[in-house]
């Protein structure tokens, strides 16, 4: 697939400046120019955030009613339930909650809706037990900002309901007694991208500020609202890197005993936001994909550590397990394009037997690997339940708006989205859609991949590119750089891992450096040695028996014209 490089133009002024009045690097240098950190201030705060950095949580609309109203419920003793969602983000964000709460003597409780049988969010249902089982105050985490007509059915039984969300509000707020979302119009607070338990974390801040607590009483927390935030793939700026930074740190030395046990069934011996992203988030987000999203909440809750151990082991289980079914339906899905979707804008396809709860991770990878829109639907009986991702510069979430009459439900945003159809119109969606996609020209869109600066290997020492490690924690809109390299010569190739990787050597003059491209292997067969190649990639320390070695991780390769 044919991708446009494009590299950013470093104003060289300012690294100069940079480097002189801050004594670091040419290479971290041009990193922050880039990302617009010019001043002694803005540079502090981004490589040493502190406790000190966090904005006024009463900023926040109807912060002060929702803690008013807590404390209120405290005095009264009453029972409070907190309903969250089944993902890493709804998890953390109960546990934080309710070990905070529990902690100032009052009476909670939690629900967690099971993915499978009654997917995202409020539910009548649910809300009719909460309301049986002598709950008269309810307060949403990472949910309810859409729940309109559920918050509506438990006012009419007598519920109260506090909404702390950090989605999209629709044109009219729930009816709720505060909704505490910085998404919201009439928000005055200073980030609105907070994941749901960053907003959870403000309302304890709220709470503790109120009751005069020690800062230790909220900051405490920030292990596990690290852990949400960072999983939940929200931009790792501003108030969400000062979350992300200080709470890795408390992450390294958890009191948690759940994520203490979890941390050590992942393996990772670095605690950093790789850790985070790709062994602790996929084995809490497995249970609420398999149906057990109680059991990723009892590890956070546990206070025995051969029980956390237990439960550990059983996220670990659970996530094992998505992996078999995740291959087995993307092999399915693979099949399935090549033999009914080859020249179709837009890749829609459908089957029985797919898990609901795990078509969404394979839809991303058939999206990645074709690097067009996709739609997978797992049918039972005549009616099928679908998610869809999309690609940079098609909203896909649009092209559902064109073919609404033909499913239904259907909700999510430009990139991601959800879908209930019937199989008998299964057909009619996938012609509105690929006829969208086609006037949209999707095929004539390019990936682009962007690379932070453009290096020689004589730049590169294991010290600066260790010094790289202060931009940690990496996630969205603070992704690890790139760097793009030109005219190396391939002084040695070949295949590892049965095919599967590409390792190189690659000289520059004088200097060499190792490289190394995952997923890549079939390339060792379309270059020789003495090759002259341009490479995007990453930069890495390798170890290996005590040495340390930098190394290119390849993001892409193509011959040098």
């Amino acid at each position: 697939m044919n991708k446009k490089w494009e590299c950013t133009n470093v104003n060289e002024k300012k690294v100069k400046e940079l480097m002189q009045n801050y004594k670091i690097n040419e290479i971290l240098a041009k990193i922050l120019v880039n990302k617009g950190l010019e001043n002694k201030d803005e540079i502090e705060l981004f490589i040493n955030p502190t406790r000190n950095d966090f904005h006024d949580p009463f900023l926040m609309p109807d912060m002060k009613i929702a803690v008013d109203r807590l404390l209120e419920a405290k005095d009264n003793n009453e029972k409070i339930i907190i309903y969250g969602d089944y993902d890493a983000d709804g998890i953390t964000s109960v546990t934080v909650l309710k070990t905070f709460l529990e902690e100032r003597g009052m009476q909670v409780t939690s629900y967690i809706p099971n993915r499978l049988d009654e997917g995202y969010g409020l539910n009548k249902k649910a809300i009719e037990k909460i309301y049986e089982d002598g709950y008269r105050l309810m307060i949403t985490v990472d949910c309810g900002i859409s729940g309109i007509d559920e918050i509506d059915y438990a006012n009419s039984l007598g519920m109260e309901v506090i909404v702390t969300d950090h989605h999209e509000p629709a044109e009219v707020l729930p009816n709720a007694i505060a909704v505490v979302d910085a998404k919201r119009k009439d928000n005055k607070y200073p980030f609105n991208q907070l994941a749901g338990v960053g907003v959870v974390f403000k309302l304890i801040q709220a709470i503790s500020r109120t009751l005069n607590l020690e800062e230790k009483d909220y900051l405490k927390y920030l292990d596990i609202v690290c852990i949400g935030t960072i999983s939940d793939i929200v931009p790792l700026v501003d108030e969400n890197r000062v979350i992300a930074k200080l709470g890795l740190k408390l992450v390294a030395q958890t009191k948690n005993i759940g994520l203490k046990a979890l941390l050590e069934v992942t393996g990772y011996r670095n605690i950093d936001s790789t850790t985070i992203s790709f062994g602790v988030a996929p084995r809490i987000n497995a249970c609420g994909r398999m149906g057990n999203e109680k059991v990723a909440l009892d590890l956070f809750l546990s206070k025995d550590y051969n029980e956390a151990k237990k439960l550990a082991m059983q996220l670990n289980d659970f996530n094992l397990r998505r992996q078999e079914i995740e291959k087995r339906i993307f092999e399915e899905a693979v099949l399935k394009v090549e033999n009914e979707e080859k020249g179709k804008s837009c890749i829609i396809i459908g089957s029985e037997g797919w898990h609901h709860g795990i078509i969404g991770i394979v839809a991303s990878k058939i999206t990645e690997m074709y690097f067009k829109p996709s739609i997978l639907i797992c049918f039972e009986d005549d009616e099928g339940k679908g998610s869809g991702r999309s690609i940079p510069g098609f909203d896909l979430h649009d092209a559902l708006m064109k073919c609404g009459k033909h499913l239904e439900k259907y909700g999510g945003h430009a990139m991601a989205v959800g879908i209930t159809v019937k199989k008998a119109e299964f057909q009619n969606v996938k012609n509105a859609i690929e006829e969208y996609a086609k006037e949209c020209n999707v095929d004539k869109i390019i990936p682009i991949i962007n690379a932070d600066c453009e290096l020689t290997l004589k730049e590169i020492n294991i010290n600066n590119v260790k010094s790289l490690d202060m931009l940690e924690p990496y996630g969205e809109a603070n992704k690890k750089p790139l760097f793009l390299f030109k005219n190396l010569k391939i002084n040695s190739i070949r295949a590892l891992s049965e095919g599967k990787h590409l390792k190189l050597s690659l000289k520059d003059d004088k200097y060499i450096i190792d490289a190394i491209g995952f997923n890549i292997g079939d390339l060792a067969n379309k270059y020789l040695i003495d090759d002259k190649v341009d490479v995007i990639g990453c930069l890495d320390i390798n170890s290996f028996n005590g040495n340390e070695s930098v190394q290119i991780v390849i993001k892409d390769i193509r011959k040098s014209y």
